[in-house]
């Protein structure tokens, strides 16, 4: 039976939601005369999701039909899933008629593999060259670069879209090996490194030649599954740094596994998505990519995965404490930044203004610096840093103002989506959740008390 537009749709976009790397453009174009739509960096962001994402993009797949067949996907060719295929003139015009309502502000375009990656990636250029050629269409393009399409391909999909993106999907070669066979190493990191030195060279060219085709100029990305596979954080955040380092990537995204199928490879079905150890990992990412963080600072080979109750920042600062307390008004400006509390807009407005006077706490509050954090770690102006008290007393008072309030923030019939492990366990034994969040966290303030 011929499917309708709205079927493919259905179908397509459901299959596209397990695909997170999706942000804000970064790229800015004007609205070219006689054309369609523009693009600006700060992002387009105007229509929520049903969990609460802001968003305004088409986010769908051209095809869910596959001939790869990798065990976490619930595209891989051996799931019995409706499957369907976009024309290219079909997403083309859909994603104008959608421009045309306001319904969205641009295409986030990705693919299972049809045939072969190049016969995917050509479909995939024919949908963009009807975009940008025939109608114009001047708005952000994110388009997925599929692992294995040739060089020549990729370069053409980089002039068309404003990002690509290749996802690693599972943190190491073995893990891929095992769970995604008919991908390679090499087939993920050659177009990412392709990406990276094309951009390079074609942001020279735009600095002598100002109206030179621009090459993906928003940049790439990439995205991690998190508990598909045993890699622990530590691995996962060092790759994480490297991928900046070397391929100067915009973003690494990550998503917390989702069982989808029964295989003695991956996690059971009834295993929850670890979304606590993906919320700590975006707020390490953010502390490599914003603090000046490296990753060997924050996890090592003795403690390799994060710290449930703490956020990656505090936990760094109390297994650091001899270092505080610090004087804002002289610290290095790297120092700041490692202050709980204290951001890198804070920080740069403390580094200003302390050169034209001595602050105290009414200006640092001001500031935006969070000081129920920062007062057990600073002395300033007429502040000699807070005194909690001695004994257990006092590192308790300190710990329960640094426990990322997140993780206990559920209610009385309902957990906090990033409860800790522990407090699973126990409403799985009958206890309430409120009742079971109290009792990991003096549990969890006392433990971390004796580490101070």
């Amino acid at each position: 039976m011929e499917q309708s537009l709205m079927d493919k749709l259905t179908i397509l976009a459901d299959s596209a939601k397990y695909d997170v790397a999706c942000t804000s453009s970064g790229a800015s174009r004007a609205a070219g005369a006689g054309g369609v739509g523009s693009c600006y960096a700060p992002g387009c962001c105007h229509a929520f999701t049903a969990d609460g994402r802001c968003v305004s993009l088409l986010k769908v797949l051209m095809t869910n039909c596959c001939s790869f067949d990798c065990s976490y996907c619930v595209n891989r060719k051996s799931n019995d899933v409706p499957r369907a295929t976009f024309t290219p003139r079909e997403l083309a015009e859909l994603t104008i008629e959608f421009y045309r309502r306001n319904y969205i502000e641009g295409l986030f375009l990705s693919s299972a593999v049809l045939v072969s990656p190049d016969y995917t990636t050509e479909r995939m250029l024919a949908v963009l060259r009807l975009l940008r050629g025939e109608y114009r269409f001047g708005g952000y393009i994110h388009a997925k670069a599929i692992p294995g399409t040739s060089p020549e391909l990729l370069e053409q999909l980089g002039f068309l879209a404003d990002r690509l993106s290749v996802n690693i999907e599972l943190p190491s070669e073995r893990s891929l090996n095992l769970l995604a066979p008919d991908k390679g190493r090499h087939s993920i990191f050659r177009p990412m490194k392709q990406i990276a030195v094309e951009g390079a060279a074609n942001r020279e060219e735009v600095a002598l030649y100002r109206k030179a085709p621009r090459f993906a100029p928003a940049g790439q990305s990439t995205q991690m599954i998190v508990g598909a596979s045993p890699e622990t954080d530590y691995h996962i955040l060092q790759l994480t740094e490297g991928l900046y380092n070397k391929y100067h990537l915009k973003r690494v995204f990550y998503s917390a596994y989702i069982p989808v199928t029964e295989d003695t490879r991956l996690p059971a079905l009834d295993t929850k998505p670890p979304l606590l150890r993906e919320h700590r990992l975006y707020q390490a990412d953010w502390l490599l990519r914003f603090y000046e963080f490296k990753a060997e600072e924050l996890l090592d080979r003795d403690n390799p995965n994060f710290n449930p109750y703490l956020d990656p920042k505090c936990n760094w600062a109390v297994q650091h404490y001899g270092l505080f307390p610090v004087d804002v008004n002289r610290a290095p400006f790297e120092m700041l930044l490692r202050v709980p509390g204290i951001g890198p807009k804070s920080a740069r407005r403390i580094w200003h203004a302390r050169k034209q006077a001595a602050l105290g706490l009414d200006e640092l509050k001001r500031m935006g610096v969070v000081l129920k954090r920062a007062q057990y770690f600073i002395t300033c102006r007429g502040f000699a840093g807070a005194h909690p008290g001695r004994g257990s007393a006092g590192r308790e008072r300190i710990t329960r103002a640094l426990i990322d309030p997140n993780v206990f923030s559920g209610g009385v019939e309902q957990l906090s989506m990033f409860s800790p492990p522990a407090v699973d366990r126990l409403v799985e034994q009958g206890v309430p959740p409120r009742t079971a969040q109290k009792m990991v966290r003096e549990e969890a303030v006392q433990c971390l008390a004796r580490a101070l």
